[in-house]
């Protein structure tokens, strides 16, 4: 089974694995399907940010709340997800939109899934073909097995001041110290927080992922000794955190939980404390 991470030419080799296109523009949310009909992976299915990866929003739940077990599990089985059906998501955008159906699909249980290290920028630079058509694909059972990997809001107010606890904050340096929001209503940062910036996963080309041991390397400085088990990943609304549980994870760092409604949920009740 694939790690994490698998290149394109292991996908090439591979096409009986499912495929998903995940790519999104959070300006401009009709960006990914136009940009899939004009071409995509061959064999690649779309799934949308808040469609298909994202529940309801209430107005306190953030930008992206997950989405209801059954409904997902439902999407998954439409699409052809069983339990011995390697996946692997990609998107044009570094990662982060690929990774958060990476940490969905764990959260259910399903452990054959994999990022595309390079994305559709890779698959082009290797001069591969695209396709216009969306594939047919025949349902399959897809089975959910949730497990303990997030945290909610209340458990991060209960630990905020507990050693045991270490919030990494995917966003960029500027939306961390509240400078230039323009996402969500109020600027700033869970107190306590440090700042990881998922793009820091990245090359300098911001294509492919850093070696497993560069990675290990910055994020041990991060961690200051503490085990991965401490950490709550965040960022804006749960998605560019999964890139960085990603990336621990090819790092060896396995444990880490995330903060699904992350700062857009926080920063809906002023009562919550904000840090800049």
């Amino acid at each position: 089974m694939p790690g994490v991470l698998v290149s394109t030419d292991e996908l090439a080799a591979h096409p009986e694995w499912r495929v998903f296109d995940c790519r999104h523009d959070l300006k401009n949310t009709g960006y990914g399907r136009q940009a899939y009909a004009r071409g995509h992976i061959p064999g690649a299915l779309f799934l949308h940010l808040d469609d298909d990866l994202s529940g309801v929003k209430t107005g306190s739940n953030g930008r992206h709340p997950l989405p209801e077990v059954a409904a997902f599990a439902r999407r998954m089985s439409d699409c052809g997800v069983g339990d011995d059906v390697q996946v692997v998501a990609y998107d044009n955008e570094g990662g982060i939109f690929a990774a958060r159906l990476w940490w969905m699909l764990r959260w259910l249980g399903h452990e054959r899934v994999a990022v595309l290290d390079g994305g559709l920028a890779g698959w082009k630079r290797g001069k591969r073909v695209l396709e216009e058509a969306a594939p047919v694909v025949a349902p399959r059972e897809f089975v959910a097995r949730p497990r303990d990997l997030s945290v909610s809001t209340a458990q991060v107010l209960a630990d905020l001041n507990a050693p045991s606890m270490l919030i990494l904050d995917a966003r960029s340096p500027e939306r961390f110290r509240g400078e230039n929001e323009t996402l969500d209503p109020v600027g700033g940062h869970i107190p306590g927080a440090v700042n990881r910036f998922y793009f820091d996963n990245l090359d300098d080309a911001g294509c492919y992922f850093k070696p497993a041991g560069e990675l290990r390397a910055e994020f041990d400085a991060i961690l200051g000794g503490r085990p991965a088990s401490a950490v709550v990943q965040q960022c804006g609304s749960g998605v560019t955190a999964c890139h960085n549980l990603l990336a621990m994870e090819l790092a060896g760092l396995s444990g880490s939980r995330l903060y699904p409604a992350s700062w857009s949920e926080w920063c809906a009740d002023p009562s919550r404390p904000v840090a800049r």
